[in-house]
């Protein structure tokens, strides 16, 4: 938080690198190696992602996973703040936010053009929201969806005013129905992304709207509540969800500790394994696809071997591709399976 996304991923290090505290730098005591930048996400060819805003109210939060407050009046104000951010972007042309069927319809068309180096289309954004402590309560959804927030899950680390989440022990609080309800009605795409085991099955049970799971990995492969079961992919699947693979090197190789800052510890081979499972369990290529987590609490000191910036995640194209995927599905993971998703969660 806090960086110039206008400037490269390289541009925003050394940056970084340059202000000196208590004699270490930034990335020294600890800050991210930045991986995401809008000019990374054109060298990537990557023309549309999810951008999350994030504000914890401390009930069982960790101050490491993002930023907490003691009311859900600061974290109202202070997600309100990362989206006016986005706003200004889009208002300047380094991004198109997208909130409906014709707004994705118009960027995916531009996107396709062909481009004028000199003018480059900036990426498309749908906003997100990841833990729903900032939503003040039912009655506070008609006002983000004017602002453009599309997606909401929840609950991030902890028990959050909605429900349980990674590393707690329980389901949905009873104003977390009450939400899941209003969500429902207005439309808003519910990401299952950090639920506690219990809550998710309860908000699948409560919550009939689209359903994702932007960003989570396959326990059968690396153990841990943070990782959906073979139940768990199966019952997104049967909803026609998508599940995008999360980077992040501890969530990828079993042998890694939470956290673990090891650039060699994982590669795309691993983010393909997983792939893999999501594919074998849920019958095709239909339901998993990428989702990255860059640069949300990490960056390029704990992801995959391969990846510098956001703009190398193309390299897992000749990965899957070494693996058997045809055209065809290596498309429905980069790209398809998102684009019907929010087709159909729009369609009305």
């Amino acid at each position: 938080m806090g960086r110039d996304l206008t400037k490269s991923a390289h541009e925003g290090r050394h940056h970084e690198e340059s202000i000196v505290v208590s004699n270490d730098n930034l990335i020294d005591r600890g800050w991210s190696k930045g991986t995401v930048a809008f000019p990374d996400l054109r060298k990537g060819s990557i023309g549309l992602c999810f951008a999350n805003l994030i504000a914890h109210v401390g009930m069982g939060y960790a101050d490491d996973f993002g930023p907490t407050f003691r009311s859900p009046d600061n974290a109202f104000a202070s997600a309100s703040g990362q989206l006016s951010y986005y706003q200004l972007m889009d208002r300047r042309g380094e991004l198109t936010i997208v909130t409906d069927l014709d707004d994705l319809q118009q960027h995916v068309e531009a996107w396709n053009k062909p481009g004028d180096d000199d003018n480059p289309i900036g990426p498309g954004i749908v906003i997100g929201m990841e833990g729903a402590d900032p939503v003040l309560s039912p009655n506070n959804l008609d006002l983000w969806w004017d602002k453009g927030l599309r997606i909401i899950s929840l609950v991030h680390y902890g028990i959050g005013r909605y429900a349980h989440g990674t590393g707690s022990s329980g389901g949905l609080l009873d104003r977390g129905r009450e939400l899941l309800r209003a969500m429902q009605a207005k439309g808003f795409i519910l990401d299952t992304t950090h639920l506690a085991e219990r809550a998710f099955w309860e908000a699948l049970e409560v919550f009939d709207g689209p359903v994702i799971a932007s960003h989570n990995n396959c326990r059968a492969l690396v153990p841990g509540d943070r990782q959906f079961t073979d139940e768990q992919i199966k019952a997104l699947a049967d909803r026609d969800a998508v599940i995008g693979v999360a980077l992040d090197n501890w969530m990828l190789n079993r042998e890694l500790k939470e956290g673990k800052k090891d650039k060699g510890g994982a590669s795309l081979e691993d983010v393909a394994d997983h792939i893999d499972h999501i594919c074998d369990v849920s019958g095709g290529s239909r339901v998993a696809a990428i989702g990255t987590d860059l640069d949300g609490g990490f960056g390029a000191e704990q992801s995959p071997r391969e990846i510098d910036t956001i703009a190398d995640l193309q390299k897992l194209a000749s990965v899957l591709e070494d693996r058997g995927y045809d055209d065809g599905e290596i498309e429905d993971v980069f790209y398809r399976n998102w684009l019907r998703k929010l087709e159909s969660a729009w369609k009305d």
